[in-house]
């Protein structure tokens, strides 16, 4: 699943590779690319929306360093905030503290559930 969002991202800034400068033209055009990739990717509407708002209003006011170009620039944008929404920090997950634990792993047919339950449990 993250492999086919990752080309599709990879894919969607492909737009920006070549300019110069991040305009509100060529962010539009980004962020139409990553709204069909996140959409393909079954993320919820809700959450693309405010996802892509927040990387809208960043993005506009964005500075670009001296030793990055504007592509980068905005790679390293939605990476950050793709980061903020999901959580942010790791968090240690301690299962033996009061056993049994329940876990419940959902996802499609082929998926990888039974294989990653089978590595949970060793």
């Amino acid at each position: 699943m993250f492999d086919n969002l990752t080309d599709r991202l990879s894919n969607s800034f492909k737009v920006l590779q070549g300019k110069h400068k991040l305009s509100e033209a060529n962010i539009k055009d980004a962020i139409r690319e990553v709204r069909r990739a996140l959409l393909e990717a079954d993320v919820a509407l809700e959450v693309i929306k405010v996802f892509l708002d927040q990387v809208q209003t960043k993005a506009l006011g964005l500075k670009v360093n001296e030793g990055l170009n504007p592509s980068q620039a905005f790679i390293k944008l939605v990476e950050s905030e793709l980061t903020q929404i999901i959580g942010g920090e790791n968090e240690s997950l301690d299962l033996k503290t009061q056993p049994p634990a329940v876990v419940m792993v959902a996802g499609l047919q082929g998926a990888g559930k039974t294989t990653s339950i089978a590595k949970l449990a060793l």
